[in-house]
């Protein structure tokens, strides 16, 4: 495997990692929203529809992965769209948690596990697409001449 072959694997690998953990997230949310309730401080049948829209919005987020899993080059803007959605997730999550007023234990823990996978994921995915664009990018990449599709 070449270099340039074995960049778009981890890239494929970084969308698919931050693709599944989102897409299970979101399912889980929609099966059993009462489960997951609690950690967002809401209860009954308005917070267990809050929690299950939610994760219809997480699934309605990574219907942008898939192309950009399938050839991360190609649909090169595509992976930069889902960094910007990861980055926009990350700074709104941030900026929630440092906003929550005291007296929010259960609030504050989901807010941290939100930041944590969100803030790897926007790293990975930064990392990622960088070292794809600088080998790809090349006029000659390990001695092949660089593709275009």
């Amino acid at each position: 495997m070449n270099h340039r072959c074995a960049t778009l694997w981890l890239a494929r690998l970084v969308l698919v990692v931050v693709f599944c953990f989102n897409v299970s997230c979101a399912l889980a949310f929609v099966a059993r929203p009462e489960v997951y309730a609690p950690g967002f401080e809401v209860s009954g049948g308005a917070g267990e529809i809050l929690v299950c829209g939610m994760g219809i919005l997480f699934l309605m987020w990574n219907v942008t992965y898939p192309l950009a899993i399938w050839h991360p080059w190609r649909y090169r803007w595509l992976f930069l769209i889902v960094i910007v959605q990861q980055a926009i997730g990350l700074a709104g999550e941030t900026w929630m948690l440092l906003t929550l007023p005291p007296g929010h234990a259960a609030l504050a823990v989901t807010g941290y596990r939100f930041v944590a996978f969100d803030g790897g994921g926007f790293a990975a995915m930064l990392v990622a697409f960088a070292l794809m664009h600088r080998c790809m990018s090349r006029k000659t990449c390990g001695g092949e001449p660089a593709q275009q599709g």
